[in-house]
């Protein structure tokens, strides 16, 4: 191995390490050790990540794509692990493992007196490992393990209090709902090695060209591209992971985990595996305008409708929640525009500024004894001012305000979609524009309300507010400055450049982004240039709207409510998704396990197979006693009829 195979191999191993120990032996290092070890592991892989894009990015150093050890071969099939690196492979690195050690430095405060204290720092630590085995992979096998792992892992972290029935039936909902996703990724990966060969990601991309206009029939005599068939069935893994409708269900229910689960699922792990699987796929996308169109239309729906919800929600950690289903649907609208590079500059955005407001949003659970509705907050700005300045950096970085990081990325995707010939761009366009204003209205709603106004907190509270300690709040400042930051740096790079250039595969014919790139004269001079765009006004309008409503005149967001009661019960009860899930999809799984246990249990395994046999052998036994009569000269007779057939037999075979 050189070098760099070594930081490669290190940079996975250092969290595993540190979760093992941390998990294994917690009792022996006890609590302060295992955030130690933890911490170490992944500021280990921070450091070596930093190294990797150092390597990768400003050195321009050439893609590294090879296998570190082979599992197994079969029929000439390899099944291996391995590590493809190129820049967006690093820059992932990067987010993944700096937002996870802010958010092991956060834990060490939010989790003090928890007494599962060395298990949650286990279970952040493997998260973390999981995720850069994901986006590490050069192959679908080990793609699809650390797809597994991160499953698996944030079922363990969302039903953490396990004590709970309501944390216990959210990690169950996640993982039902996770697993309907990982089928349709199942069977697009068996259809990758059925038609390609070959698992490795090289391999198969190197063929696309071979494969398309292959078919496949479906739906009886309905012949159906094989590129369109994978794409579509590895899109459905990446709904249940990145949560877009119908497979949402689970994300705003994954609450129930503590808060640093929160950032670290919902900024830069779980969620945004399925935006960075599309984007390393883009080579078989580019060759299915259907499957495109099919993400972005999903991509729409999810960015706008999930953005009506968060205008109801009281909870101060669902809205931001739903804030991020919203922003995934951005990103995933990217993707079905072909415009990977804006969808990918949005998730590490994103990643930073949204992993702020989590952890912001701890911190006010914090010092409100872990009060969480905010209605029962307010006026905390002069008690928590630090907590106050990063939720308004966070918030202004969510909504697009130019300068801001959420502004250059979530612009680049509206602008792309805006010059997408894809079909379904038009009304993606629509979505995309209208959730600007939605999202300044719900994001400001929440500001205003636990930060300005009346404070309405009882006095027991009130009198022992005050600003979170700094292991809370350093990881907040440090999450705040590239929130503010990282947009205009790499703006130029991802959006005009060729920072993806190896990584990302468009056709001329969908470079919508490159057609607005064109046109592209630096981030100070796109920030100018807001403020005469739509967006720039959406946002503002937002802004101004929940000021007004909720500063201004607090009285008629509860006329709008009884005014519009019927709008306001389909939001709250979020489209009514879980209901039509808990009727149709788990009512009807319980009556057809209960027939199938009536009919297969009942009455053929016990009526016809346990009891039938016992009935069948009793019958006969009852038949066959009658040979039993006891007088010797019986059995005698029987003995001579018997060797007569004997011997009847005999002869005619010899015949």
């Amino acid at each position: 191995m050189n070098n760099m195979e070594n930081v490669y191999l290190w940079t996975v191993l250092a969290p595993l390490i540190g979760a093992i120990i941390a998990g294994l032996f917690g009792k022996r290092v006890g609590r302060a050790g295992a955030h130690w070890v933890t911490i170490i592991g992944v500021a280990v892989a921070f450091v070596l990540s930093a190294i990797t894009f150092k390597h990768m990015v400003i050195d321009g150093a050439e893609v590294y794509n090879a296998s570190v050890y082979t599992w197994m071969v079969s029929e000439g099939i390899r099944f291996e692990i391995g590590f493809l690196i190129d820049n967006l492979t690093a820059m992932m690195m990067v987010v993944v493992t700096f937002v996870s050690l802010m958010v092991h430095i956060y834990t060490v405060g939010y989790m003090h007196e928890d007494p599962g204290y060395q298990r949650f720092f286990s279970y952040i630590s493997l998260f973390t490992f999981s995720m850069l085995m994901l986006v590490m992979a050069n192959n679908f096998l080990q793609l699809f393990f650390g797809w597994e792992a991160v499953g698996l892992v944030s079922y363990l972290l969302i039903g953490f209090w396990y004590t709970r029935d309501t944390a216990i039936y959210a990690n169950l909902k996640a993982f039902l709902v996770n697993r309907v996703g990982d089928f349709g990724f199942l069977l697009g990966i068996a259809a990758v090695l059925m038609y390609f060969g070959s698992l490795d990601y090289a391999t198969v991309f190197g063929q696309v060209e071979q494969v398309d206009g292959q078919t496949i029939t479906l739906f009886g005599d309905n012949a159906w591209s094989v590129i369109t068939v994978i794409c579509i069935l590895l899109f459905i893994g990446a709904m249940g992971k990145s949560a877009q409708v119908p497979l949402h269900v689970w994300l705003p229910d994954s609450m129930e985990g503590p808060t640093p689960i929160s950032a670290l699922i919902h900024a830069a792990t779980m969620v945004t595996a399925g935006i960075f699987m599309v984007a390393r796929m883009s080579p078989l996308f580019e060759f299915s305008e259907t499957a495109l169109t099919v993400v972005l239309v999903i991509g729409a729906i999810t960015a706008l409708f999930m953005g009506f919800l968060g205008l109801v929600q009281n909870d101060i950690k669902r809205v931001v929640a739903y804030s991020t289903l919203s922003q995934l649907g951005y990103m995933t609208v990217a993707l079905g525009a072909s415009a990977y590079a804006a969808g990918i500059f949005h998730l590490m955005t994103h990643a930073f500024f949204k992993a702020l407001l989590f952890l912001a949003a701890g911190s006010v659970i914090i010092a409100m004894h872990h009060e969480q509705d905010m209605r029962k907050m307010g006026g905390l700005r002069k008690y928590m001012p630090i907590t106050w300045i990063t939720s308004l950096i966070g918030s202004l970085a969510l909504i697009g305000t130019p300068l801001f990081a959420g502004f250059y990325s979530k612009d680049s995707i509206i602008e792309a979609v805006a010059h997408s010939q894809i079909a379904g761009s038009g009304f993606a366009y629509f979505a995309v524009l209208t959730g600007v204003f939605v999202t300044a209205l719900y994001s400001f709603r929440m500001y205003f309300l636990v930060f300005h106004g009346k404070e309405r907190m009882d006095e027991h509270t009130r009198s022992h507010l005050h600003e979170t300690p700094p292991v809370v709040t350093i990881p907040l400042i440090l999450l705040a400055i590239p929130s503010v930051i990282i947009g205009a740096i790499f703006m130029g790079d991802m959006i005009a450049g060729d920072f993806f250039r190896e990584a990302i595969f468009v056709l001329p014919e969908h470079d919508a982004l490159g057609e607005w790139a064109a046109d592209f004269h630096g981030w100070w001079a796109m920030a100018l240039h807001a403020f005469v765009t739509w967006p720039f006004w959406l946002a503002a309008a937002g802004v101004f709207t929940a000021w007004f409503l909720y500063m201004k005149r607090p009285e008629i967001p509860g006329r709008i409510q009884a005014r519009f009661q019927w709008l306001h019960t389909l939001l709250d009860n979020k489209y009514y998704a879980d209901r039509f899930n808990e009727i149709v999809f788990a009512g009807g799984g319980r009556q057809l396990g209960q027939k199938l246990w009536r009919i297969g249990d009942v009455k053929l395994i016990d009526g016809l197979a346990v009891n039938g046999s016992a009935a069948l052998v009793g019958w006969f036994a009852g038949r066959i006693r009658h040979i039993q009569t006891g007088y010797l000269f019986h059995y005698a007779f029987a003995m001579i009829i018997g060797v007569v057939v004997l011997l009847g037999l005999f002869v005619f075979l010899n015949q």
